[in-house]
């Protein structure tokens, strides 16, 4: 069980939060490089002696090996519009709050009365008389998953690891971070979890190494995988921390687009955390990634008095919808453990959720993400013919308390599940 005291010294980072670790190279030593091309340019580059270990967004995206400091020969070769090393970073996650096992674990009933504020303020037990989710599968890019947990059902044929780009055999979580997102977004409630879509089915693409660590190249290759697979929708509880323009973002971002425009033309919507860091994301000129990609809905973080959670990133045209993320709107108040000052006091304030071998109090935008994913299994169980644009219109129409869509902490507002559903 986490303390009081660990948890304040681990509040700055809130959520899966990827901080770069320096440039990534491959198990062999070779340098990993991302590629744009303008067409087919995967026999050209290995041709001039780079290894191709992924083609993407129909070979406009190349995952390559090769020497170090070959950035400007990998640009050189014919078809080959951009070239950039691959990037390395490292995950911080959240502490564990008050970690109960699932065999102690509280009937779902009283669960959902006594901890899941989260459910209760988008009236998802409600959203249920009309949809569950059924039939439709979310995947989780993330720590991976646990599938031996009672509360997930997790298609473990379909779950994959992805490490240096190469897709294996899914290995469960290798950490808790996945696991606690997946409870999030369908727990079945068979012993103490409700998630959202709880009839979904979950397919885990861990992109998480042992380490802790990951790259860009396998974010994006679990990315396409989620679209390969069919996924209704792909939840993101992972960004980098704020990036300035200067940093050369802008270029990593020109490789990124085409890989997130091809997976919601495929059908899956990605969903992704908005970050963690109290930022301004619009007049500062900055972004994260994947989340501010274009195609990517972004979900910041709320509270549950409906304030943003202090930690949220925030800004104009950035953020989508608001959704539970656990905390209040001050740290001072997070931290209330009296119930006569704060109708959620610590660590109830938090988002419950399933952990490896049981249940856990966790906050972030990471943890306001898995929400939408969840929603929007419901949506496409109702209308299983939408494309990913009707989907994420369904989810921010069906929000609430914004004028429009633009608001600059929730976009389109915070989301409901039951206006969400029975608009459609």
């Amino acid at each position: 069980m986490t303390t009081r005291r660990s948890l304040l010294q681990g509040l700055g980072a809130l959520g899966a939060t990827i901080t770069f670790a320096g440039l990534a190279s491959a198990s062999d030593g070779q340098a990993r490089y991302l590629a744009r091309t303008t067409g087919d340019a995967a026999d050209a580059v290995s041709a001039a002696g780079f290894d191709v270990r992924s083609s993407l967004a129909n070979g406009r995206v190349l995952l390559a090996t090769g020497p170090a400091d070959a950035t400007d020969d990998l640009e050189s070769v014919s078809g080959v519009s951009l070239a950039l090393r691959d990037l390395a970073f490292e995950l911080e996650t959240p502490a564990l709050v008050e970690m109960a096992d699932t065999e102690n674990s509280t009937a779902v009933d009283q669960v959902y009365d006594q901890y899941l504020w989260d459910k209760q303020v988008q009236q998802v037990r409600e959203a249920h008389d009309h949809a569950t989710g059924a039939g439709q599968t979310v995947a989780i890019i993330d720590t991976g998953v646990d599938d031996t947990h009672p509360d997930l059902t997790v298609d473990t044929e379909r779950s994959v690891s992805i490490i240096e780009g190469q897709v294996g055999d899914h290995t469960g979580d290798v950490g808790y971070h996945g696991t606690h997102v997946a409870g999030t977004t369908a727990a079945n409630g068979s012993v103490g979890m409700l998630g959202t879509a709880p009839d979904a089915t979950i397919v885990s693409i861990r992109v998480f190494g042992a380490e802790g660590g990951a790259t860009f190249g396998d974010i994006l290759t679990g990315m396409e995988y989620a679209a390969e697979i069919g996924a209704d929708a792909a939840n993101m509880s992972i960004g980098t921390d704020p990036i300035p323009p200067a940093a050369n973002a802008d270029q990593y971002r020109r490789i990124m687009e085409p890989i997130a425009q091809s997976v919601t033309s495929a059908g899956t919507l990605l969903v992704g955390s908005a970050g963690n860091s109290d930022a301004n994301l619009q007049q500062s000129g900055l972004f994260t990634l994947p989340n501010s990609l274009s195609g990517v809905l972004s979900v910041s973080a709320t509270a549950p008095n409906d304030e943003r959670a202090f930690y949220s990133n925030y800004g104009s045209n950035e953020i989508a919808v608001g959704a539970p993320g656990g905390g209040y709107e001050t740290l001072e108040k997070t931290l209330n453990e009296d119930p006569d000052e704060v109708e959620w006091p610590y660590p109830t304030n938090l988002v419950y959720s399933t952990v490896p071998g049981g249940y856990a109090w966790l906050a972030g935008t990471s943890m306001a993400a898995p929400q939408v994913t969840g929603l929007a299994g419901l949506v496409r169980e109702l209308a299983p013919g939408s494309n990913t644009r009707r989907v994420w219109d369904a989810i921010a129409q069906g929000a609430e308390g914004t004028d429009g869509r633009s608001d600059p902490e929730f976009g389109a507002g915070r989301t409901n599940a039951l206006k969400t559903v029975e608009r459609l």
